[in-house]
C-alpha cells in the first residue's frame, strides 16, 4: 500500500478514487510514566514516554486507515494527514485521513 501526503504518486496514474479513508486511536498515559514525565517537566528535556506513546498511536491510526483503504480495493492513499486532539485529561486521539485510490504505473 502506497501512502503519501501529496496529491499524486510520481510515475503512476490514478485510475480510480474510492473516497475518504480514516483511522484513529485514543491512547491514555500510563500513571507511572506520567509521574516520571511530570518530574522531567520540572527540569526540562524530551518526554520520551510521551514521544513513544504518540509514535505508536500514529502507527496504529495509519494502519487502520490502510486497512479501510484495502477493503475498498485501493492500493494507495494520497493526501494523507494526521491530527491530534485531547480527549480528556491524560488521553489523546490521533486521527489519520486521506483519499483512497487505485494507481497504476505510467506507460
Amino acid at each position: 500500500m502506497i501512502i503519501t501526503n501529496i496529491e499524486n504518486i510520481p510515475g503512476m496514474t490514478i485510475v480510480a478514487q474510492y473516497g475518504l479513508v480514516t483511522g484513529s486511536t485514543v491512547r491514555a498515559k500510563n500513571a507511572i510514566k506520567d509521574f516520571g514525565a511530570g518530574l522531567k517537566n520540572i527540569i526540562g528535556g524530551e518526554l520520551k514516554s510521551y514521544t513513544e506513546l504518540l509514535t505508536e498511536a500514529r502507527k496504529e491510526a495509519v494502519e487502520r486507515m490502510k486497512m479501510q483503504a484495502k477493503a475498498m480495493g485501493a492500493n494507495a492513499v494520497i493526501n494523507v494527514r494526521l491530527a491530534t486532539s485531547s480527549i480528556t485529561a491524560g488521553a489523546a486521539e490521533v486521527y489519520a485521513y486521506g483519499t483512497a485510490v487505485k494507481a497504476e504505473p505510467r506507460g
